[in-house]
């Protein structure tokens, strides 16, 4: 069984797994700063052809809206190892399995509504390195 020092760590791994993406979407917004988001959306919708583009300003301003909420979200969880996990563990370690949950369905089912079934498995990826141990719950 993982202890809940090990979990209080994990969810920090968590926390930059997921807010590491908002910085290279934050970078799509500006034209010259676009390589990145451009070369990480073209990987997550496989293959890497260079048919995805940043030329649209609303593709950029997207990338905004996304960068942001990614990058608030992993504080966010940062911000409960920090303030919330010693009062309340398994509250804050559903509350943060749930979440990714809700973002893996909503964000695969997107993704091969629009065509981009590539990008389901990537999550899945994501999916079980953001929530590891913490599918278990940990040993009081």
């Amino acid at each position: 069984m993982m202890s809940h020092r090990f979990h209080k760590f994990y969810l920090k791994i968590t926390a930059i797994v997921i807010g590491s993406f908002g910085p290279i979407f934050f970078l799509g917004t500006m034209p010259e700063t676009s390589e990145l988001a451009r070369l990480t959306l073209d990987l997550l919708s496989w293959p890497i052809d260079g048919l995805s583009t940043y030329e649209s300003p609303d593709t950029r301003f997207l990338s905004a809206l996304t960068g942001g909420f990614l990058f608030g979200w992993g504080v966010n969880v940062w911000m409960l190892s920090q303030f919330v996990y010693d009062k309340a563990p398994e509250q804050v370690r559903k509350s943060v399995v749930i979440g990714i949950l809700a973002w893996f369905f909503l964000d695969s089912f997107g993704s091969i509504a629009s065509g981009n079934v590539s990008n389901a498995y990537f999550n899945v990826a994501v999916l079980l390195i953001a929530v590891g141990p913490l599918w278990v719950r940990a040993k009081e």
